[in-house]
């Protein structure tokens, strides 16, 4: 039996990221949606990321700031969860946020500057960092489609660590060549998680459109796991 997986995008991306790789693989998929507007916790985005997901035991492919609410997920479907596999995923440690979980300084001025400058980076900055390594049709593409998220999605902590720490099988994949994250900060993400396996690829942000034979790779072999799922957390539905 093929486990299927639930896909997390990063901060503002479009559902489309994740084409190449869910036609690639054999597993059923659903790519998380946004909540309907509200405050724009981390807890309502796992909320609308559950409502999305398989009945049953599933897993989880969590990109970029999708590996916070990965972690949120974890805890609101304890016992479902029965693999994550984080794509350069930021995983925050026990109370964290997004934010808080990035080095120092940027933990400190990160939310200062979304306060002010708002969420949507400049398209310079998009082309620089999020888009690096993408043909200019896909980056145009990028640029009309990105939706900022709400501060709160960036400022929110998690209270799912004790929940991720206790799903069965989790891996990682660090793109070497990102400059949105860098492959040091993506190692100690991986040992955050508590990843079992982690596959280096020399690529920059987005390696499901990049690099996509890659991914697809490491979401089938997540998809054909089959870890036993924890009983020892409740969870919703």
């Amino acid at each position: 039996m093929t486990l299927p997986l639930l896909f997390l995008s990063g901060a503002g991306l479009p559902a489309w990221v994740w084409d190449e790789v869910r036609s690639g693989i054999a597993a059923p998929s659903a790519v998380a949606p946004r909540p309907v507007p509200g405050s724009g916790t981390v807890a309502e985005y796992a909320r609308a990321a559950l409502d999305a997901a398989p009945e049953g035991p599933f897993g989880v492919v969590a990109h970029s700031a999708g590996g916070v609410v990965a972690t949120e997920l974890a805890r609101l479907a304890a016992g479902r969860v029965a693999a994550v596999l984080g794509v350069a995923a930021v995983i925050p440690a026990s109370g964290a946020s997004f934010a808080s979980s990035l080095p120092f300084p940027n933990k400190i001025l990160l939310p200062l500057i979304l306060r002010v400058a708002g969420t949507r980076p400049p398209e310079s900055v998009i082309r620089k960092g999020l888009a690096a390594g993408l043909d200019e049709e896909t980056v145009q593409r990028l640029i009309a489609d990105l939706e900022p998220e709400p501060l709160k999605y960036f400022t929110t902590r998690t209270t799912g660590h004790e929940a991720m720490h206790a799903v069965p099988l989790k891996e990682y994949v660090v793109t070497t060549d990102d400059a949105e994250l860098t492959a040091t900060m993506q190692r100690g993400y991986a040992g955050q998680l508590g990843a079992r396996g982690v596959t280096e690829i020399a690529s920059a942000h987005l390696p499901m459109i990049t690099n996509s034979a890659e991914v697809i790779a490491a979401a089938q072999d997540l998809a054909e796991s089959q870890p036993a799922v924890s009983t020892e957390l409740g969870g919703d539905r």
